[in-house]
């Protein structure tokens, strides 16, 4: 970006970490997307959880997602002092999360786009992911 188009970023609140998603923003802070898989019915659920949603299994287990996916919807929120973009991504394991979409020019954004996972800061310092245009 140009000096002409550089945007103040915004501030990430930090997530309420408990003893089910511990994991996850453990690894978020090692720079890993972790994903639960349900070893009972096989579907990946997001958000991480001990109890698999689909089937209601306990016999579930972490893996590291391929950060890869693409953009479901999303809304630029231009409003106020910091613009960003907040979006559904549907990444290659088959779910779909609510993120940020990061480092783009939001006019340029469009369903279907391919994404990557990448890390931002939280208030916390925990670090939260966030996906950029590939």
């Amino acid at each position: 970006m140009t000096a002409s188009t550089e945007t103040k970023e915004r501030n990430y609140p930090a997530p309420s970490v408990n003893l089910e998603t511990e994991a996850y923003w453990a690894a978020a802070n090692e720079g890993k997307l972790l994903m639960k898989k349900c070893n009972g019915c096989g579907k990946t659920h997001f958000f991480p959880r001990a109890i698999c949603p689909h089937c209601q299994s306990n016999d579930t287990a972490w893996y590291e997602a391929s950060g890869k996916g693409v953009i479901y919807s999303y809304s630029v929120m231009r409003r106020g002092d910091t613009p960003y973009a907040i979006a559904y991504v549907t990444v290659d394991e088959g779910i779909t999360m609510m993120t940020n979409i990061v480092d783009c020019d939001y006019d340029a954004l469009a369903v279907g786009q391919a994404v990557e996972v990448t890390f931002r800061q939280s208030d916390g310092d925990q670090a939260i992911p966030v996906f950029r245009p590939v």
